[in-house]
């Protein structure tokens, strides 16, 4: 079985479904009720009705009826598909990301043709699982990285799709369907392990090779646009008792603290924990990852954000009793991992951005 195969896509048509960027949606699992319902209103077409839907019998029969009336059509001929995505990260940088859409062969881990570094849960899987025993298409691609070459360059024309989508730019070019032949094994989940485990799930229940492949965005590790945001833990509760097992550096709030924790090395965890009374940079003599070390503490109700202004103000603020800024794993620590079979804890890892959702959709039926 081929590792990376062309695919006949299933798209929007955008003379009948009207602009691209009112029908695309972020994954499922980044939806907040508010962004629901804000595309819910950008169209009765958006993709969000097919990726988070209330139900799953619901979104294959929208599938059905859009294909029937025109919105939804079938390319004629299998492509690779070149996916530019234009971005400025967290960090107020601006960065373009480069990958091939593309179908990748569903293997199972313990194979080492296709790794995971995150751990995952049952819940979200099972969703993700039904969701594909109805509507029998995979309706977001997941983000798998390789060590080959990086794609080519883009054509000299305008791109075949293009949406815009809270402030990230996607841009489509089919391409040659040889395109992806050098892309070797291993390939690594960055982001999309419920979504990958469920399409192999579906396929172990079917047997088949049309239900044998994945659909997704395959980025090569030397991508200069391919980067790992941290994701800063913010507890409701009252802040851990670190009970002299850290080293411990007063810093003058978020700013500071991130800069100083950004100097130690990275063979040893550290974090910098924001408290009401300021905020200390907390410095392991043990080796790890930062959200390894935090993670271990009995926090409650913890959320999770990219931003330390925004962690900071919640504990200025008295919302939150402590927050822990955390440095994210390098491309090389979370290779390392996968590579040796170890899981990293849950919101380890911010691959931004997201692949956007209903630029592309896979049907199970090459």
């Amino acid at each position: 079985m081929a590792l990376v195969k062309p695919f006949r896509a299933l798209r929007y048509s955008a003379g009948t479904a009207g602009p691209l960027y009112d029908l695309v949606s972020p994954p499922y699992d980044v939806i907040s009720p508010a962004v629901h319902e804000r595309l819910l209103a950008a169209s009765p077409y958006n993709a969000v009705r097919l990726l988070r839907p209330d139900d799953p019998e619901e979104a294959a029969r929208l599938l059905a009826q859009w294909q029937q009336e025109g919105i939804l059509v079938r390319e004629e001929e299998p492509a690779v598909w070149l996916l530019e995505e234009d971005f400025v990260g967290p960090d107020g940088v601006a960065r373009t990301r480069r990958s091939l859409v593309a179908r990748a062969a569903l293997e199972p881990y313990e194979r080492g043709v296709v790794l995971p570094h995150e751990r995952s849960f049952p819940k979200p899987r099972r969703g993700r699982l039904r969701l594909l025993e109805a509507t029998r298409t995979k309706l977001s691609p997941i983000l798998l990285l390789h060590d080959g070459p990086a794609p080519p360059k883009a054509p000299a024309r305008a791109p075949d799709l293009e949406a815009t989508l809270d402030g990230v730019t996607s841009r489509l070019w089919r391409i040659d369907p040889r395109a992806a032949d050098g892309i070797e094994a291993p390939l690594m989940i960055a982001d999309g392990h419920h979504r990958y485990e469920a399409a192999l799930a579906f396929h172990e229940e079917e047997g088949s090779e049309e239900t044998a492949h994945v659909l997704s965005a395959l980025v090569s590790t030397s991508d200069p646009g391919l980067t790992i945001f941290p994701t800063h833990r913010v507890t409701a509760g009252p802040p851990p008792d670190l009970d002299g097992s850290f080293r411990l550096t007063p810093a003058a709030g978020a700013a500071d603290a991130l800069a100083l924790l950004e100097k130690l090395p990275r063979d040893r965890a550290a974090f910098a924990l924001l408290r009401a009374d300021g905020a200390f940079v907390a410095e392991s003599d043990s080796p790890g990852l930062d959200t390894a070390v935090v993670d271990r503490f009995p926090l409650e109700r913890v959320h999770y954000t990219p931003s330390a202004a925004e962690a900071e103000r919640a504990v200025v603020a008295g919302e939150a009793g402590a927050a822990f800024l955390v440095r994210p794993p390098t491309v090389e620590q979370v290779e390392e991992a996968a590579r040796a079979g170890e899981r990293m804890p849950e919101k380890s890892t911010y691959f931004y951005p997201k692949l956007v959702g209903g630029l592309l959709f896979s049907p199970f039926d090459e």
